[in-house]
């Protein structure tokens, strides 16, 4: 019976992955600080462990080039090569190959690509002038004691290994262990020891029972072969030592041993796979789940919340104490475990942050400017998806900061600036939702050119009012561009509106604030979950509305005096300030006329706020938030609906849209006020 080793493989790949990141961030991190020791180790560790759980599985393509940049790396961590632009770029160039390699070697199972197989070649010649003058990078061998490669000449070692019985549940294969060491050498023999074997009624398929006496021919150093069982040395015995050959005589069988060790019946449960860089397995503090698995759990507990909500109302209704007591007892203890799993998908934005740092590089490189990227607010936590989603979106701005907003180096000086250029990303919470800045020191948005450009392509009629911010927000219209010439980072005329369209998908909004000289920065508010809304339930006749907890600050009864002044002017005064008022039965155009008492629901959201006016306050409500579809797309006001205990479906308001036509109707009502008025004679 043949070993399975899928699952391993899986996790091996998904590790390769964060090694990457890892590496990549390191690099960045080098080449600002080039004396950064533990920078340096990262990077080892990161490729070591990446070629070494590559050479377990057999996957030679990826443990012939990951050696040579090994190779390299550690002549840079024993002083022999020192850090300098060039080498942090190759070395960038390699971790972008090597995720290439782990993509299609390890995730698809096929062979790289005539492009990418010259990318390679290309790559090994660079790495060349880095290595040593006598080094011999297909072998994979290298002296790890001295840092430099190993030019004696081959050594037959004898290898004796004996697994433990727990080899198999920490999820090893005794002849991945084979397979590696034919990367350092070549095998002359194998012997299969079985004496440990027990009888077949105490017979464990689970544990392992085998061991090898190998005779391996290579010039590696007993270092290195000691290196290959880091993985398994506290669940096996190793000894390895140097044979003399003039008392033997060696036959040559090669790695047909191994394929008929492989053919033997052996059998093994394959869990995860202990990175090299870790002496031993993990404590267990963590512990790997799918996404889909856990977002069908997140699922899952918004129905309960529904089903719960529904129990609640039915208790109350039977006027039972008992029952109503019990209800709301595990309607409690809903809402901790809704909680609970909602900070399951909550994880830090600081890795998407982090992965900028290449982009920002690269393309100042390219664009001939010296940019420089601070990153601030890193451990600002929101849900997984928003994390993921938001990466497009954020890619799109920098690019375009870079291109557009920073100038070169030549024209900041002649303006007085640094000839860096400097780029911040920052993140913080703001009632109840993450606001996410992006920062540039530049030459700042061309307000007479943006408003030119508006009204040529008729997006502003001319004459009219607006102010800076509404001017700026306009390069958010689809097609909209300013640019002078197309590159190959923007400038095509599209881009921006589609950065609106995905943060808008977000349920988020954007805008942006610019200075002539000094800078731009663009906001983006997002709602830190998508799957559950607090929410606060408001009536009109008989329908329901949720208004999004978060974004409510306070509620007000009107009296009659009120109601009629508020009717006629559109606004209520709130303790001397001006609120503009929304009602919402006019616009949502119910039928019938008002109830004997009606209130404002008093909203805020980033610096706008208003009053919506409805019939009843309902109170309080936790629940999931249910899509319209596409059929209700184009429905202003409304984001999305959800279902009250009683069954009945509820609208949840999207108080964004509503205070947006609110702003947009004052600035028409004052560019109407101020206009000009022609008189017919």
């Amino acid at each position: 019976m043949s070993i399975n080793l899928d699952q391993a493989l899986q996790t091996f790949i998904v590790e390769a992955h964060e090694l990457l990141q890892v590496m990549e961030q390191s690099l960045l991190q080098l080449e600002t600080e080039p004396a950064d020791q533990d920078a340096i180790g990262a990077i080892f560790r990161a490729a070591h462990t990446i070629k070494g759980s590559a050479g377990l599985f057999g996957l030679n393509p990826v443990v012939s080039f990951t050696h040579i940049v090994e190779d390299v790396l550690d002549r840079l961590r024993d002083g022999s090569v020192a850090v300098d632009t060039g080498l942090i770029a190759v070395l960038l160039k390699c971790g972008d190959h090597m995720l290439e390699l782990i993509n299609v070697v390890a995730s698809r199972g096929e062979t790289l690509q005539p492009a990418a197989l010259e990318r390679e070649a290309a790559l090994r010649e660079a790495l060349s002038t880095y290595q040593a003058p006598h080094s011999n990078p297909d072998t994979g061998v290298q002296n790890t004691e001295t840092g430099s490669a190993d030019t004696s000449a081959e050594v037959l070692w004898h290898i004796s290994l004996r697994f433990g019985v727990d080899v198999f549940r920490n999820g090893m294969d005794p002849l991945s262990f084979l397979r590696y060491l034919e990367t350092l050498g070549q095998i002359t023999q194998v012997t299969t020891l079985t004496d440990t074997i027990p009888a077949l009624d105490s017979w464990d398929p689970e544990s392992c029972y085998l061991g090898f006496e190998i005779d391996l021919r290579s010039t590696a150093s007993h270092a290195t072969l000691n290196e290959v069982f880091d993985f398994v040395r506290d669940d096996c015995e190793v000894r390895i030592e140097a044979i003399d050959e003039a008392s033997i005589g060696a036959v040559s069988v090669g790695s047909e041993l191994v394929a008929q060790v492989e053919q033997g019946p052996l059998t093994a449960s394959v869990q995860r796979l202990p990175a090299a860089s870790e002496p031993k397995a993990r404590d267990g503090n963590y512990v790997r789940v799918n996404a889909d698995k856990l977002d069908e759990l997140i699922n899952l507990v918004g129905e309960l919340v529904i089903a719960s909500a529904g129990a609640s109302l039915l208790a109350r209704s039977c006027q039972n104490d008992p029952l109503q007591e019990a209800t709301s007892t595990v309607s409690g203890l809903v809402e901790e475990i809704l909680d609970g799993a909602l900070h399951l998908r909550m994880i830090p934005i600081g890795d998407t942050f982090n992965r900028f740092r290449r982009v920002v590089r690269d393309i100042s490189q390219e664009l001939g400017k010296d940019i420089e990227l601070t990153i601030s607010g890193a451990e600002t936590e929101l849900d997984k998806t928003v994390v993921e989603k938001i990466g497009d979106p954020l890619m799109h701005l920098l690019r375009n900061a870079m291109d557009h907003g920073i100038e070169s180096a030549e024209a900041r000086r002649a303006a007085g600036k640094a000839g860096k250029g400097h780029l911040s990303l920052n993140a913080y919470h703001d009632s109840g939702s993450i606001v996410i800045e992006i920062a540039d020191d530049g030459n700042g948005l061309n307000r007479e050119r943006i408003l030119e450009k508006a009204q040529e392509r008729g997006l502003v009629a001319s004459g009219a009012v607006l102010s800076d911010q509404e001017i700026y927000n306009l390069i958010f219209e689809p097609g909209f561009s300013t640019a002078e010439a197309v590159t190959n980072l923007s400038g095509r005329g599209v881009g921006m509106d589609v950065v609106k369209r995905n943060i808008t998908l977000l349920r988020g909004t954007v805008d942006l604030d610019s200075r002539p000289g000094e800078g731009t920065v663009v906001r983006i508010r997002l709602p830190l979950t998508l799957a559950i809304i607090n929410g606060f339930l408001v009536g009109i006749d008989t329908s329901t509305y949720v208004i999004p907890l978060d974004m409510v600050q306070e509620c007000i009864e009107l009296d009659e005096y009120q109601r009629q002044s508020s009717r006629d002017q559109g606004y209520l005064d709130l303790r001397g300030e001006v609120l503009p008022l929304v009602d919402l039965r006019e616009h949502f155009s119910h039928e019938g006329s008002a109830g004997r008492r009606q209130n404002v629901v008093v909203v805020r959201y980033a610096e706008h706020k208003a009053g919506l006016v409805v019939d009843d306050l309902l109170g309080e409500f936790q629940t999931v938030i249910k899509p319209l579809g596409k059929l209700f797309g184009a429905l202003r006001g409304i984001s999305g609906s959800t279902i009250l205990g009683s069954g009945a479906v509820a609208l949840i308001l999207d108080i964004p849209a509503l205070l947006n036509q609110i702003v947009q109707l004052e600035a028409r009502t004052t560019q109407a006020a101020y206009s000009p008025t022609v008189v017919a004679r």
